[in-house]
């Protein structure tokens, strides 16, 4: 049994003395700070420490954290914007690390899910494209994957594939059967970055600049794909890509959940030094409604992320949980990185303090892995079944 609470400490210490600086030396900017150079030298160290991939499954060299286990680690970790990166358990990887352990062949454990989980590879999940295609409705997905000998030929567009550039593995969602709009007919595949038929189009410039690899648009063209690298069933893509979201988007909070706290905290340092009209800022009334509700706004999300892991880790589907936990959290996490620029003042939206790379870094999460709307339409169906019934 991991022990966790030392995992904890152990995990904050190496945030704080060791990536935090390089973290606020280059605000927040991923590829200005060395990009892939420094994921490997901060993972080095990591794993000197017993710290790189806790999420990662034992026998390929993690450390088998449950999801409860892993929230007050990850949270550790995104205490600086660069934490994830440097212990493994950032977005795309750390999703894509889960997918493979509960769906990849044993041949495919050995051969993507070993160095991923090592720290030896970087991956990319292959879902998104470009409009009419696959978006916040994954069934619109109009990448194609023809069968052919031995295997099968992809050709689509996709974009926002976070991670693309200098990944070594692509997980490709792609229609092997049916029509854009069906609900199945998606498989997912297996593809090494340097195989003929993947071209990375260009970076697609975002407001975050914490992902090592960018957004990116990428093409893949008579890309051949075997069938042995096949993840899991035939045009059964749709269903895997639950295994997967599900537990991202709480892995999302975690990391944001540190990076929100972190923002608060210097905040409030701020406000206690900082004097006005006569006293501390802290002891006026507008500056403390300002940091009692941030306080709530962290507590709360703490305590819907552990509800909807609690239900994961008890191999319950928690598809209302977790859309409750990352809705909530990208909506509450990003009005604690605004109060905390407000009590900062000027200084709140420089370079000068943490606070406002932390806000925007924080804002895409309200988009990705499904916008808030997209979530909320989902949570009103599901109560609304439980009234009356029907689909």
């Amino acid at each position: 049994m991991p022990d966790v609470a030392s995992l904890v400490e152990a995990t904050r210490a190496f945030i704080t003395s060791e990536v935090l600086p390089i973290d606020d030396e280059y605000d927040g900017d991923v590829e200005a700070a060395g990009g892939e150079e420094l994921r490997r030298r901060l993972q080095a160290r990591a794993r000197l420490l017993g710290l790189l991939s806790p999420q990662g499954p034992v026998d390929c060299g993690g450390l088998g954290l449950t999801m409860c286990q892993r929230a007050p680690v990850l949270e550790e970790a995104g205490y600086s914007l660069f934490g994830p990166m440097a212990m493994n358990v950032n977005a795309p990887d750390e999703g894509n690390i889960h997918l493979l352990d509960h769906v990849a062949s044993d041949a495919q454990r050995r051969k993507y899910l070993r160095p991923l989980v090592a720290g030896e590879w970087r991956s990319a999940f292959a879902m998104t494209e470009p409009a009419p295609g696959a978006g916040s409705d994954p069934a619109a997905l109009t990448t194609r994957a023809e069968k052919v000998d031995g295997g099968f030929a992809v050709n689509g567009r996709k974009h926002f594939i976070t991670g693309a550039d200098g990944a070594d593995l692509f997980i490709i969602m792609a229609r092997t059967s049916g029509e854009p709009g069906d609900a199945r007919g998606a498989t997912m595949l297996l593809a090494n970055a340097a195989a003929p038929g993947i071209e990375i189009v260009r970076h697609i410039g975002t407001m975050d600049r914490s992902m090592v690899g960018g957004h990116c648009e990428v093409r893949f063209t008579n890309l051949f794909v075997p069938d042995a690298d096949v993840l899991g069933a035939v045009d059964e893509g749709f269903r895997y890509a639950q295994v997967r979201l599900g537990p991202a988007r709480l892995t999302h909070v975690m990391r944001w959940l540190g990076a929100a706290r972190r923002a608060h905290e210097v905040a409030v340092a701020h406000a206690v030094g900082r004097r006005v009209f006569g006293s501390r800022l802290a002891d006026l009334g507008m500056a403390q409604l300002l940091i009692a509700d941030n306080e709530i706004d962290l507590a709360a999300t703490r305590a819907l992320l552990m509800v909807a892991c609690a239900e994961l880790d008890s191999a319950e589907r928690a598809s209302k949980s977790t859309s409750i936990a990352k809705t909530f959290a990208a909506e509450a996490l990003g009005r604690v990185a605004d109060r905390a620029m407000q009590l900062c003042g000027g200084l709140g939206v420089s370079a000068e303090l943490p606070v406002a790379k932390v806000a925007r870094e924080l804002r895409p999460f309200r988009v990705y892995d499904g916008p808030s709307e997209v979530h909320r339409a989902s949570i009103s169906k599901r109560a609304v079944r439980q009234i009356v019934g029907g689909p």
